[in-house]
């Protein structure tokens, strides 16, 4: 009977204990991609069609042969209802049966696809002056992803991003406030009765007001938005048709006889939709439009509606100006649509002809981790303190690059009225104007070809190219030149050596023969003298140029017995390119482009001075949600400026290059490169997972090939993360990071062959080695080391959701305990250094570099010299720091991480930016067949031990984290609410303490009970000397 009712107390206990964790289990999430908010019942989605047909038609297919429910036609009324179109507008409803719908539509034969109808938004100015963007205090405004827009000079200071220093925006206009048509010289081609006559130019903006003194020929005014007007009640939209056409003496515009047809596509809040452009594009190819001027953008060049809609406004002959965006002076920040090839993007300068320091800077990043970015922006123009019309009458000044396009506007309405009427749409076009001004403009002396393009915008040097154009193909850049610094910078920082990863040029082609063209064979290296046989040079390129432009990219090398070469090479690339006849022409149009490079050759540089860049395994918005590595930074939280050393990291190269290290870059996984030919592996920032055949060799080159690993993470944290979260009223989806500033978990499993992993928390603070004050922003802590590695930790507060608890007490005076952030140990033949921060090297948002940790951490992995003050012995660890493997940060189980990875479901594979020996193949020294990556969890890899070390190497073994308990759909239980897999919600207390502190009280329960029992039962023998029984 005592065994019997032993289980009572216990299930009571069981009882009470599920009940004091109830408040902790989380509640289900709905999926990230089609979540909406509970006041969210359905969505407008864009339908296009194969083909143009009227409206009324496509409503018509589609109720014909649509046969679920939950779906309705949305009635456009606009102007561009009367002609035919190439889309619809349907609304429905959201749900499992709405993604049923919605494949069932794009399933039809005439369908091309469906996506939701995105909202675009531009940065507006507040009562003060300040500009805003799509996040403001780290929450997203209304509307699609977007930059600021143009403003006054009256905002005051202009934070960089690169030190806490201002600039003061000083007035630079030249005496009695000279006209920006003045610098032009544009009164040269007015007096040679040159005006904009007959040129009909499109402003997509804000609207314009009818009586508007300040413009002699508003030819129509149309209204894309849901509000009920045509006027302009925010000015920005009338500024712009004032540079461009206006007529008042103190803010002349360049065509004041230009036809002007306003778009109002803004609302008065500046929000607007895909479907409002689709529209609008459409209405503009059917009224054949000469120019279109859009002063916004953004860094979502993946919504293809609006992107292939900007291809056929091109296609159809409308020449597209837009600005490049004020994101500057930051590096890899251009917007779409001015990042396109077909379209004139434009960057801002100051009277002094320097690149102001609002003005975007290249290079495109549509192309990188895998490749090498485009030549952007096109052209620059004066950007700073231009004037402007006001909304009713009189002038204003404006700063901004969406100031500069409606310069570079009114600059092509003019050149577009030098040409006949009768020969415009024969000589004139997107190609043949975009290389009017770039083979015109004027090269500035201190910027790259990144930061000005092909330089200052010359309206007179433009207009002469333009009087005697026959319709031909060329190259932009037309030159790439290593001796020219610091416009071909940075290539002429670096010189080419034979064994080094291919340099990419990426160059585009300018078709002013046809919107249609194509290569006539592989292009063709034509050297100058016997030296440039040593060079090697593999092509990739567009096959087929549409519309207007397509690219070159030069994969090139040093041939081996060119190792001890040191001089110059010189050449040109010719690539043949025809186009179908015109209208009267009975043979194709042919053109050869010309490219000509003169290249720098050294003899190879020691191994000790070579570093690889790993940008494989670099993943960026779009299309994933991926944050920025600083927390602090609240207005621009999405890491999208491509994370490659040329962008966001040039800073580094810069700082690299002046130390004497030669630097490559790495855009196929590591079984990719030899090597023995580097000193160190530089992993910086970096986001993706590895393949087994990665970790397997890196363990092998660094413990005995000698190679060098240098690893800069950054914050990772499940419960910060799913805070992060937010509902976007724009794709009507929940966004949320698909991982942290850093994929802190595939790093682990990169690290675990030499006992290194890091943690979860997010340090925040200042401190101090060797007289250097640096400060750590959101990086993580190292909570695994070898025996014998030399570990420095510092005093920092853990700002993550489940270091909340610990900030509470530390605030009722406890002292804050030490966190281990770097990290150094020899490892075989090889050096390894882990430091958990990489704000400090990202120009970004940095506040502190780490330059001189840098070097001193490239002297020890390249070299093996060790700074006293970073091998002082009173950090030498004589015991391993460790934590069990499933208490290391583990992956989110919500994510389909395999949308954004170029590892998870992929094939292992070298591709064209790996040295030409291993290209197409799975790399060096492998002889394993290529097979996909699986998360969450794959088979391990036995990598063996036994190998010399001076520190404690821990075997690989596979992360417990990552496994997942049979029978158990939520991972490991609620112990995975603090330690296990990842939550799709903040938990009500997220306390890493407190499962410890459950599970103790837990055990006390639990002894105390079995405690009474067992003293009840002897109690119970002695009174009636029953027979002893065994224990329950």
């Amino acid at each position: 009977m005592t065994a019997c009712r032993a289980p009572l107390p216990l299930a009571l206990l069981v009882a009470l204990l599920s009940a004091s964790l109830l408040p902790f289990i989380p509640t289900p999430h709905p999926p990230q991609t089609l979540a909406p908010a509970s006041n969210h019942t359905g969505a407008n989605y864009i339908v296009r069609f194969i083909r143009y047909d009227r409206a009324e038609d496509h409503r018509s297919y589609l109720e014909a042969r649509v046969r679920s429910p939950g779906w309705r036609w949305v009635e456009r009324r606009n102007p561009a209802s009367r002609y035919p179109t190439d889309f619809g507008l349907v609304s429905i409803e959201e749900g499992p049966a709405g993604e049923d719908l919605i494949g069932e539509i794009g399933r039809l034969g005439l369908v091309k696809d469906v996506s939701l109808d995105m909202s675009y938004g531009r940065g507006l100015l507040g009562e003060s002056g300040e500009r805003f963007g799509a996040f403001v205090d780290g929450k997203k405004r209304p509307g699609k992803i977007f930059t600021p827009m143009s403003f006054s000079e009256g905002e005051g200071e202009y934070y960089t991003a690169i030190s806490n220093s201002s600039i003061s925006w000083r007035r630079h206009l030249l005496a009695s406030r000279s006209q920006v048509t003045s610098m032009f010289g544009a009164s040269t081609l007015w007096e040679k009765g040159y005006t904009g006559k007959k040129v009909k130019m499109a402003i997509f903006d804000t609207g314009i007001r009818a009586d508007h003194p300040h413009f002699r020929n508003i030819k129509e005014r149309t209204n894309w938005t849901n509000e009920d007007t045509l006027n302009d009640n925010l000015g920005h939209g009338t500024f712009v048709a004032g540079v461009i056409a206006g007529v008042d003496a103190e803010c002349l515009g360049f065509a004041p006889d230009t036809e002007i047809y306003a778009f109002r596509v803004f609302t008065d809040a500046q929000v607007s939709y895909t479907s409002w452009f689709l529209d609008a594009f459409n209405y503009a190819i059917a009224t054949k439009m000469d120019v279109l001027n859009l002063s916004i953008g953004g860094p979502d060049y993946l919504d293809l509606p609006f992107v292939e809609k900007v291809w056929e406004i091109t296609a159809n002959n409308i020449i597209m100006v837009s600005a490049i965006g004020n994101d500057g002076p930051l590096y890899g920040t251009l917007n779409n649509p001015a990042d396109q090839s077909d379209v004139i993007g434009v960057g801002g300068i100051d009277y002094s002809d320097h690149i102001a320091s609002f003005s975007s800077r290249g290079m495109s990043t549509w192309e990188i981790p895998h490749g090498y970015g485009r030549v952007k922006p096109d052209v620059v123009a004066y950007g700073r303190e231009i004037m402007g019309s006001k909304i009713s009458t009189g002038c204003k000044s404006l700063s901004g690059t969406s100031v500069a396009s409606p310069v570079v506007a009114g600059v092509v309405c003019l050149l577009v009225s030098v040409i006949p009427e009768s020969k415009r749409k024969e000589i004139l076009n997107p190609a043949s104007m975009k290389q009017a001004l770039v083979e015109g403009a004027a090269k500035l002396s201190g910027p790259n070809m990144y930061e000005q393009g092909a330089g200052r915008v010359a309206l007179l040097e433009s207009y002469e190219i333009l009087k005697s154009y026959q319709p031909r193909a060329s190259i932009f850049p037309g030159v790439l030149d290593f001796l020219d610094c610091p416009y071909s910078w940075p290539f002429c920082r670096q010189p080419l050596y034979a064994g080094a990863m291919p340099i990419i040029f990426n160059a585009t082609i300018l078709n002013g023969m046809g919107v249609i063209g194509y290569v006539d064979g592989p292009p063709t290296w034509h050297p100058s003298d016997e030296e440039g046989n040593l060079l090697s040079i593999h092509f990739s390129y567009s096959e087929v140029i549409w519309p207007w432009t397509g690219y070159l990219a030069l994969h090139m090398q040093i041939k081996e017995e060119g190792s001890q070469y040191s001089g110059e090479i010189e050449g040109n690339v010719t690539v043949k390119v025809y186009s179908p006849p015109s209208q009267g022409e009975k043979s194709p149009r042919r053109s050869t482009c010309v490219l000509q490079l003169r290249l720098k050759v050294v003899p190879t540089p020691p191994r000790s001075k070579r570093i690889l860049w790993d940008q494989f395994h670099s993943i960026k918005y779009p299309p994933g949600y991926i944050p920025r590595d600083s927390l602090d930074v609240r207005n621009d939280i999405l890491d999208w400026h491509g994370d490659h050393l040329h962008t966001n990291f040039h800073l580094v190269f810069n700082m690299l290059r002046d130390s004497g290290y030669y630097v490559e870059t790495l855009g196929s996984p590591l079984t990719c490169f030899d090597a023995h030919q580097y000193g160190t592996l530089l992993l910086v920032d970096l986001e993706d997972e590895y393949f087994e055949e990665e970790i397997e060799k890196l363990r092998g080159d660094v413990i005995n090939s000698g190679l060098g690993l240098a690893v800069f993470a950054d914050w990772y944290n499940v419960d910060t993360m799913v805070k992060m979260r937010f509902f976007d009223d724009n794709t009507r989806s929940w966004w949320t990071p698909v991982t942290g500033g850093a994929n802190v978990p595939a790093l682990n499993d990169l690290l675990a062959p030499f006992g290194i992993a890091f943690g979860d928390k997010i340090l925040n603070g200042d401190f101090s080695m060797d007289g250097e004050q640096s400060r750590y922003a959101s990086g993580t802590d190292i909570v695994k080391f070898p025996r014998g590695g030399f570990v420095h930790s510092f005093p920092f507060q853990d700002s993550s959701e489940s270091g909340a608890t610990q900030n509470v007490l530390l605030s009722a005076g406890m002292t804050k305990a030490d966190s281990p952030i770097l990290g150094l140990v020899e490892v075989g033949e090889g050096q390894v250094a882990v430091y958990g921060d990489s704000n400090c090297l990202d120009s970004s948002h940095m506040v502190t570099n780490c330059y001189w940790l840098l070097r001193k951490i490239l002297d020890f992995t390249s070299g093996n010299i060790r700074d006293p003050m970073l091998f002082s012995p009173s950090v030498k660890r004589d015991n391993p720091l460790y934590i069990d493997d499933n208490q290391l940060p583990s992956r989110r189980t919500d994510v389909n991480f395999s949308t954004y990875s170029s590892v998870v479901g992929k094939e292992l594979i070298c591709s064209s930016d790996s040295r030409f020996e291993v290209w197409g193949t799975k790399g060096y020294n492998l002889q394993v067949r290529g097979r996909n990556r699986r998360l969450p969890g794959y088979p391990v890899i036995d990598l063996g031990r036994g190998l010399n070390s001076t520190a404690e190497v821990f075997p690989k073994t596979r992360p417990k984290s990552r496994e997942k308990r049979k029978g158990d759909s939520s991972g490991n239980g609620y112990l995975g609410l603090f330690y296990g897999d990842e939550l799709d919600m903040p938990v009500l207390v997220p306390s890493h303490w407190l499962a410890p502190v459950v599970i103790a009280v837990a055990g006390i329960l639990l002894f105390f009970s079995f405690w009474r029992i067992r003293q009840k039962r002897r109690r119970r023998r002695k009174g009636s000397g029953s027979v002893r029984m065994a224990n329950p």
